[in-house]
């Protein structure tokens, strides 16, 4: 029977992100066999990634060695657009604000919420309703890179997934707060 859990919990994990409130049972066995997991998934250059305290669990590659004798990289690595990487930026910062303030776990946004954060950082326009399409282009990749998710019952309403902490952190941040500086710079000179 431990193979089939297993089995479950490996091939759950290779379709995406596990959390704890979605997926009881498999969360239950991943706790439970864990190094068995990890170790059946470093065969393939993967390792597991579980956050207890938040509640999910997801499968990275090892980082790269210096040396290419290992299997070839299994999780594609995506280069994201600067919108994208600004929105994921705006909700890190959102949750880390949220985190400090707020005894709820769960941070839900809705569409007007995502748009005014948005705002400033795009370019001023007249078309009010084209700039709210590129959002909800934005919100849609975002929805799909697995860190918001919509409200099942409740529209243009969205929960921001706390598995951004593990792929937004302080450095992330940090480091794209400077290049968002030379953007802000760079623009600024344009407008003139």
């Amino acid at each position: 029977m431990a193979e089939v859990d297993l089995s479950l919990v490996v091939t759950t994990l290779m379709k995406g992100p596990v959390y704890e409130q979605q997926h009881e049972k498999v969360w239950r066995q991943l706790l439970q066999l864990r190094s068995r997991v990890n170790d059946y998934v470093s065969v393939m250059g993967l390792t597991v990634v579980v956050d207890e305290v938040e509640g999910y669990a997801f499968l990275r590659s090892r980082p790269d060695d210096a040396t290419d004798d290992g299997p070839p990289r299994l999780v594609a690595r995506r280069a994201l657009s600067f919108p994208v990487s600004l929105l994921l930026a705006l909700l890190r910062k959102r949750l880390a604000e949220f985190d400090a303030k707020d005894a709820e776990t769960r941070l839900v946004l809705s569409r007007d919420d995502i748009v005014e954060m948005m705002r400033m950082f795009l370019p001023a326009g007249s078309n009010e309703a084209r700039l709210v399409d590129q959002i909800d282009a934005l919100v849609t990749k975002v929805i799909d890179l697995g860190f918001l998710r919509r409200l099942p019952g409740e529209e243009d309403m969205y929960e921001v997934r706390r598995i951004l902490k593990a792929f937004v952190d302080a450095q992330w941040l940090a480091d794209f707060d400077r290049r968002l500086a030379v953007y802000a710079t760079v623009a600024a000179g344009e407008a003139l």
